[in-house]
């Protein structure tokens, strides 16, 4: 790393557990951000400034003003522009040292699993299940661990599911059947900081993965009541028969 790079992460390379060598992982990882919405903004955010050498940001929407409540990777001045675009020019405006590849386009069918073999992890910020559950296939086939994170109304949760941990569950094992499709932010509403507390979280899963450093939430679910400020965890095992990880 040269001078600047030493100077920009030096509150992180202070830390014994990063120091130079966790540094230079991140600089080094790849990570795909599917869904640049209310809880992928702060993980692109905070993955840039955090130094992860590359991004993948994808989503097919664009930026409307109802989004600007909580989307904070987008400013007033995007509305009406595709998302990844936005997103991409945030994230250079954080630290312009990041390659950033934007994806405005919906992710999925046969392409997914060459995509996810080009990075070294996925971080699931969307809010429907046939995408989360595509996502979750593709990286158990891909051997790729997936973070996980959801938020609605005032509660929210994380989880990391982890292929190549021969005991981790997958998604489909916490949510078997999809239920629960139509809760989304637009249909039932979301408290803005929300997104955030639950997304950071997730960008803190990602950069753990990446580092090695301390224990991901391989196997456990976190929830999060903000109205009660109350964090809950509960172990999650594989489910039998599922399909995707047993």
């Amino acid at each position: 790393m040269d001078d600047d790079e030493l100077l920009r992460y030096s509150r992180q390379i202070m830390l014994p557990e990063v120091d130079v060598a966790g540094q230079e992982k991140l600089r080094d990882a790849k990570a795909l951000v599917v869904g640049l919405g209310g809880l992928g903004s702060p993980v692109a955010l905070y993955l840039a400034a955090a130094g992860v050498g590359k991004l993948v940001l994808a989503d097919d929407d664009v930026v409307e003003l109802s989004n600007l409540q909580r989307q904070i990777v987008h400013a007033n001045a995007a509305l009406g522009q595709a998302k990844a675009s936005s997103a991409k020019a945030s994230v250079a405006a954080i630290n312009p040292s990041v390659e950033v590849e934007a994806i405005a386009e919906r992710i999925g069918g046969p392409g997914l699993v060459p995509l996810l073999n080009r990075v070294d992890l996925v971080v699931d910020a969307t809010d429907n299940f046939s995408t989360r559950f595509a996502l979750n296939d593709a990286c158990w086939l891909s051997g790729t661990p997936l973070v996980s994170g959801a938020a609605i109304r005032w509660e929210g949760l994380v989880a990391v599911f982890d292929p190549r941990n021969a005991a981790s569950p997958c998604y489909r094992c916490l949510y078997a059947d999809g239920s629960g499709e139509a809760l989304n932010c637009a249909e039932n509403g979301v408290i803005a900081p929300l997104v955030g507390v639950v997304g950071a979280m997730q960008a803190m899963e990602a950069v753990k993965l990446i580092t090695g450093v301390g224990d991901p939430l391989t196997g456990r679910v976190l929830y999060y009541d903000a109205k009660r400020a109350e964090w809950r965890a509960f172990k999650l095992a594989k489910r039998p028969g599922c399909p995707t990880c047993e």
